[in-house]
């Protein structure tokens, strides 16, 4: 797979609609998973966390932040699983999704700094092909060259379109589960703050963003045969597959899958266990968070929980 359209890949299953970065220092958990031995976990989506003195469970549930409606699904148990929890809990709070002043203000942290376009980081053959692609899905690119190109990449990619929210051809898990939380009344909380997750965009370097973009362009339709490959692994609840999908040794985007999914991974837990022991949760991150030696899944069995995978069947 291109190693830029496995970071969209990244994008899609592991963060959140405006992004995300964590710096964090390795600490004691994270030095004892360096030599662990990993086994591959059941294909799930929702998975059970009991132990550690809980009186109730909680539940933990992988999303695909954008997906299209045909394929939406949820597996038998979820809708038990939010019914026997009294809050729900996403990467960010989904109450600040719709403070327009705040999202107003984060926007801002969608540009790139010094007033750099993407013409100072592209040559003028790729600026006119870049162009024309957006101009083909109705963007007009003058509009946006000031943005750090990794949005202009996830919106060049084809299959992260928010417009399709409005049409009703695309859903999205954490609105569908933020409407539920909505109608019982249920709290809702984060586990990152919008402004956390913008700093994804400064922790790569913009030169390597505008990469991604020229690339992501080329792949055509061959990046998007890789994203619906991916997709599928999301239907099957193949999470093994997701996260091998996204974090393939030897390439050069390491670093930054770190940032986008292990030192996240860790800095999660902490809030869960608190949340966790103050009432029972219903926590819904990206899917590729759950998998893998540094998944929350298997951060949490170290932590002494009892993580169990509830029925994978469509409902």
């Amino acid at each position: 797979m291109s190693k830029y359209i496995r970071l969209i890949a990244i994008l899609m299953i592991a963060v959140s609609f405006t992004f995300t970065s964590c710096k964090t220092t390795k600490d004691g958990l994270s030095q004892k998973l360096e030599n662990e031995v990993y086994k591959p976990l059941t294909n799930a989506l929702l998975w059970k966390i009991e132990g550690q003195g809980l009186t109730e469970p909680s539940y933990l549930y992988g999303t695909i932040h954008l997906i299209d409606s045909k394929a939406y699904y949820l597996p038998n148990g979820t809708l038990a699983a939010i019914d026997n929890t009294k809050k729900m809990v996403f990467e960010i709070d989904m109450n600040e999704m719709n403070d327009m002043s705040n999202m107003m203000s984060i926007m801002n942290q969608a540009f790139m700094n010094d007033g750099k376009t993407l013409k100072d980081l592209i040559s003028e053959e790729d600026y006119k092909m870049v162009d024309a692609h957006f101009a083909k899905i109705g963007m007009p690119l003058m509009m946006l060259e000031r943005m750090k190109p990794m949005f202009l990449t996830v919106f060049a990619s084809g299959d992260m379109d928010p417009s399709g929210l409005q049409n009703g051809s695309m859903k999205s898990y954490e609105m569908e589960f933020m409407d539920i939380a909505k109608s019982s009344n249920m709290p809702m909380a984060g586990l990152e703050t919008i402004e956390f997750q913008m700093s994804v965009f400064d922790s790569i370097p913009y030169q390597a963003q505008a990469d991604m973009l020229i690339e992501t362009i080329k792949a055509g339709d061959s990046g998007s045969d890789q994203m619906k490959e991916m997709v599928e692994m999301y239907k099957s609840q193949n999470i093994n597959a997701m996260i091998a999908m996204i974090t393939d040794e030897g390439e050069q985007l390491s670093e930054y899958e770190d940032v986008l999914l292990s030192k996240r991974n860790t800095a999660w837990i902490s809030g869960m266990k608190t949340m966790m022991s103050e009432m029972p949760t219903f926590f819904a991150v990206g899917a590729g968070h759950l998998a893998g030696k540094k998944g929350v899944i298997n951060l949490l069995k170290k932590e002494g929980y009892k993580l169990t995978p509830v029925s994978h069947k469509k409902s």
